[in-house]
Parts: C-alpha cells; structure tokens; sequence
C-alpha cells in the first residue's frame, strides 16, 4: 500500500474536521467570547427567592367544630 494516498487521506479528514470546529466556534463567537467564558466562574449566582412561611389553614383542618382535639398545626398557631 503507498504512503502517499493514505497520508492525503488523513490530512483531509484533519482538514475537514478542523473546518468544521472552525465554523462551529465562529457561529457561537457571535454569543460570546474567550474572555466572558473565562470568567463564567466568578459571576455572581442568582440570589434563590426566600418563601414565607405558609399559616396554618384553620378553615380545612377541621378541628374548630368541637367535636375533635386541636390538629397540631391549631396547636402550634395558639402557642
């Protein structure tokens, strides 16, 4: 087998995949940059939304009738 057709063939794949990392960088160039990437790291994170603690829904507990014990969440409200 000669040397020469092999060595062509894979110096046109490398070319080939080259190209194409090429163009796939130089589309995303468009978003960002190396040095934007470079400090992805180091951006601040986005602060997580604290909920308020949820009350006690007295109307769906059902222990207001009489006819029961105080649920604890009743309990817990009355302390």
């Amino acid at each position: 087998m000669s040397v020469v057709p092999l060595t062509l063939t894979i110096s046109l794949c490398l070319v080939f995949t080259f190209v194409i990392f090429f163009l796939c960088e130089h589309a995303r160039g468009r978003l960002s940059s190396a040095e934007r990437d470079s400090l992805l790291p180091l951006a601040e994170e986005k602060p997580q939304v604290v909920r308020p603690k949820r009350e006690h829904d007295h109307d769906g507990c059902g222990c207001h009738d009489g006819r029961r014990a105080p649920c604890p969440g009743c309990l817990k409200c009355r302390d």
